[in-house]
């Protein structure tokens, strides 16, 4: 009873806290978040930062995601212990861990856009985000095990610095976007610089359990400079701008990559049976047309031996791609012949797939006109294919081409397409 009395009179003095902090005025609020950062720019040897890979790791990160969301009140508890969603099964998400002497103790999850978009755009309104181009990943499923909740961020801002630079570096992106609990919202614009996506609060977020939940966005090409403006002049372990964009942590392993890809997909057919079939019933839940499009992306005999089988006749009639597009970003020049003389062009290709490929150029490039194109599709991996201009765009971003192949692509465009196909781009091959 004594226990029970403690534990009520605690709830009252941090709810009038809370009440007597949210009347001051916000740059106040916000200036005390600031304050509260502690950001070690040597973080303890045991802590290792990696991408999470083995069924070990994700299964550790799924239910340390779990037990966190069932204690706020996100989920309902599950069967298996783990929260597990459709968009860990795509090869487009990226899950992130942190571990302390082999034990992972915390999680985050980016998630760039796929088959199924974002889970947040089932209430809240990218539309302003998309107009100033960019890719724009989600960042969602982040916890921390409860035994490094109260440890000054030992591990909260190593993982979040972890995201920023595998953001930033690899994944190719300009814009993250969060839902998150109104809480919660101002530490992410007080610490991060992140700004709401609407004034209105959602009641009622499904993807969270029905709890209430706020939008924000944070456009990466911007976010250097309000970090310096803020932060420059404090001490370094309350100093985010140099944490974020100065300092280097040995705690991080980067991902290993052949190919200059923007995804490191992990899930094996065996993974993803695993925790999508036997763990927990996500695929068989789908409809026609979501399955149809995992087909899509996972179109290996290997793959569809753990795909769900359609009810209907959806993958023959769905509009899908004839030749997937996979995501990369890499330098290559194309050598055009005409009877004007000859002109190389630089390029950066930006997606590639069996028959073509993507590539913005600053020079212009004449629809139809055929070339030689030499291409670096890794630090050791280089192809040389025949290619035609078939498409044209313009943007704020730059200028668009697409390319189709005119002849059979040569063996390196071959290996590099087939690793895309089968999911084995992250490490070496």
């Amino acid at each position: 009873m004594a226990a029970i009395k403690r534990s009520s009179l605690r709830k009252r003095v941090h709810t009038a806290l809370r009440s007597v902090f949210g009347a001051l005025p916000r740059d106040w609020r916000f200036a005390v978040y600031r304050r509260m950062v502690d950001c070690d720019p040597q973080p303890d040897a045991r802590l290792q930062l990696k991408i999470a890979e083995t069924q070990e790791e994700l299964e550790a990160c799924f239910r340390i995601l779990h037990d966190a969301y069932v204690a706020a009140g996100f989920m309902k508890p599950d069967p298996s212990g783990m929260r597990i969603t459709i968009y860990h099964a795509l090869p487009t998400t990226t899950t992130i861990c942190a571990k302390w002497d082999g034990r992972v103790v915390g999680t985050i999850s980016m998630i760039r856009e796929g088959v199924f978009g974002f889970p947040l755009q089932s209430v809240f309104d990218l539309a302003g985000v998309r107009r100033k181009r960019g890719n724009i990943v989600e960042i969602s499923a982040l916890a921390v095990h409860p035994d490094f909740r109260k440890t000054g961020g030992a591990v909260l801002f190593p993982l979040m610095k972890f995201m920023h630079q595998y953001c930033t570096e690899y994944f190719d992106t300009r814009h993250l976007v969060i839902a998150v609990n109104p809480d919660k919202i101002e530490l992410y614009e007080a610490l991060l610089f992140f700004e709401r996506l609407q004034a209105r609060t959602v009641d009622a977020y499904d993807f969270a359990n029905g709890a209430p939940a706020v939008g924000a966005t944070l456009d990466l090409t911007q976010s250097e400079a309000l970090f310096r403006a803020v932060y420059q002049f404090r001490p370094l372990r309350k100093n985010l701008h140099h944490f974020f964009y100065r300092q280097a942590l040995d705690n991080i392993v980067l991902p290993s990559r052949r190919y200059f890809t923007t995804n490191d997909p992990v899930l094996t057919p065996a993974l993803l049976d695993y925790f999508f079939n036997r763990c927990s019933p996500v695929l068989q839940g789908l409809d026609d047309r979501k399955k149809a499009l995992l087909w899509s992306i996972y179109n290996t005999p290997e793959y569809r031996q753990v795909l769900p089988m359609l009810a209907g006749q959806a993958l023959e009639h769905h509009p899908l791609r004839r030749h997937q597009r996979y995501s990369i970003r890499c330098p290559a020049e194309m050598r055009i012949v005409s009877s004007t003389g000859e002109r190389v062009c630089v390029l950066e290709i930006i997606e590639i797939s069996a028959a073509g490929f993507q590539a913005r150029c600053g020079n212009e490039l004449p629809l139809e006109s055929t070339g030689d194109v030499v291409v670096d599709l890794g630090e050791h991996e280089r192809s040389r294919v025949r290619a035609q201009v078939v498409r044209r765009r313009e943007s704020e971003q730059g200028r668009f081409f697409g390319f189709k192949l005119v002849d059979e692509p040569d063996a390196p465009w071959r290996d590099c397409v087939a690793a895309f196909e089968t999911g084995q781009t992250h490490r070496d091959l």
